[in-house]
């Protein structure tokens, strides 16, 4: 069997989608991830990477047009990294998304959900409420492109808020005409690292520059620009992070003008949240996602119940509308104190908020004898850690509600859940993210006490 060759040209037909939306297909057995393929097409691939198990090309004719196909609307797709789907309709995005979640939980969790719907969005466009610019010399603000640290100038973006791309361009205005400099992660010289701009549901802004230093070119000026742009702008808040790597924000904060923290209302509740307190992006996508979260939680009205990784309350508060007694944890000091500001200004007094790490307070909270009826998560990325799993299983809650922004690790997180006598019960997708790959998902998982082998057991 002859080896997939770089350059050379394939006529493939695509079977179905990667995890991160490229089509597949195979060569004589061997594995071709396509840009620009659907399910279904017939296409001439030209082979760009050759890795050991795994090539990648990009479809070059496309012989056999699916019905999905359709004219990619963002001039920037295929350069930009950020979006996977522009070349499909929402009803086939919907449907890979889906699968995704589902094979996820099938082979990786080693449990079939008995059923999985998946919400869209009401809008495709527009929808994001936070964006993070990488800026680099000589005074590019857009995204990187993909699997790159090269940035791609991006001046209007069809999934961020029109706020987000006027203040853009006004600060890469003011860049060029102050000199301020960008930060150049290859030399360590230059200012401004990141362009950070959260946007409130009714359209008020908190703008934050991530800069390598704590003085401030031309400042006034600066102000000015920004304000012009978008009057409705809350606050401009400066983040100092000196640190090599690509790490985007640092711990120093100075408010340069206005407020320092953005108002905005999710599921009944104001939130106040600071620049490194998380928040979903789709404030729409966010409601239906909580309130998922609150029905696969069950509760009666005199439960304990434990969040974990909790950000600025905003589970925690829908949770504690319907529970006798709510906890939160978070390892954000800033945003333990929104989430407690939160629940005074909603006037929500069942609630108690600790910083610390997830495992560490899950951990004490066992050791303690706390005996929540239901623990919720919301971790990052990367999922939970096996120490976390464990000190949860210990206090021995009747469900967990998992929340979950990748599918691969909530499929291994459930799998080692199964070890600790959990079982999937219920699950959704939320697609929080159209036009990119990534999906949230919400699973419950009960406590039967019957065990299953654990990762690396060996039986």
């Amino acid at each position: 069997m002859d080896a997939i060759r770089k350059n050379e040209v394939y006529t493939v037909t695509i079977g179905g989608y990667s995890s991160e939306g490229l089509g597949v297909a195979r060569v004589g057995g061997q594995v071709l991830f396509v840009h620009g393929g659907i399910a279904g097409e017939e296409c001439d691939v030209l082979v760009m990477k050759v890795l050991k198990h795994a090539a990648y090309g990009k479809a070059m004719t496309v012989r056999r047009p699916s019905p999905h196909r359709t004219k990619p609307a963002c001039p920037y797709f295929g350069k930009c990294g950020g979006c996977a789907f522009w070349h499909m309709d929402y009803e086939e995005e919907l449907s890979a998304k889906r699968q995704k979640v589902w094979d996820a939980l099938e082979r990786l969790g080693g449990q079939t959900p008995p059923e999985l719907p998946i919400f869209p969005s009401p809008s495709m466009l527009h929808y994001r409420n936070k964006v993070q610019y990488p800026v680099a010399p000589p005074h590019q603000i857009g995204f990187y492109r993909a699997r790159s640290h090269q940035v791609i100038e991006v001046e209007r973006c069809l999934i961020q808020s029109a706020a987000a791309d006027r203040i853009a361009a006004a600060v890469r205005d003011w860049m060029t005409e102050h000199r301020a400099a960008a930060y150049d992660e290859t030399t360590g010289k230059g200012w401004l690292r990141h362009l950070y701009i959260r946007t409130a549901q009714k359209g008020a802004t908190l703008v934050c520059l991530v800069a390598a230093g704590k003085g401030v070119p031309a400042e006034d000026a600066l102000i000015g620009a920004v304000r012009t742009a978008w009057p409705d702008t809350a606050g401009i808040v400066l983040n100092v992070n000196a640190r090599p790597g690509n790490g985007i924000l640092g711990t120093e904060y100075r408010t340069l003008w206005g407020a320092a923290e953005l108002e905005d209302t999710l599921c009944g509740h104001v939130f106040a949240l600071s620049v490194p307190s998380f928040y979903q992006v789709n404030h729409d996508q966010a409601e239906q996602l909580y309130a998922l979260a609150v029905e696969f939680a069950n509760l009666k009205g005199d439960e304990t119940a434990l969040e974990l990784y909790c950000g600025a309350g905003t589970i925690t508060l829908a949770l504690a509308e319907a529970a006798g007694r709510v906890i939160g944890a978070e390892i954000v000091p800033e945003a333990i104190e929104n989430a407690k500001a939160n629940a005074a200004r909603n006037g929500i007094s069942n609630v108690e908020f600790f910083c610390g790490d997830a495992g560490e307070t899950a951990q004490k909270c066992a050791a303690e004898g706390l005996r929540p009826d239901v623990v919720v998560v919301d971790p990052p990325r990367k999922g939970l850690s096996p120490e976390v799993i464990g000190a949860v299983a210990a206090m021995a809650p009747a469900r967990v509600v998992y929340v979950s922004c990748d599918p691969a690790t909530l499929g291994r997180d459930v799998k080692r859940f199964a070890a600790s006598g959990y079982r999937l019960r219920r699950a959704a997708a939320v697609d929080m993210f159209p036009r990119t790959h990534h999906v949230e998902t919400v699973v419950l998982l009960e406590r039967t006490g019957e065990l299953e082998p654990s990762e690396g057991s060996g039986q």
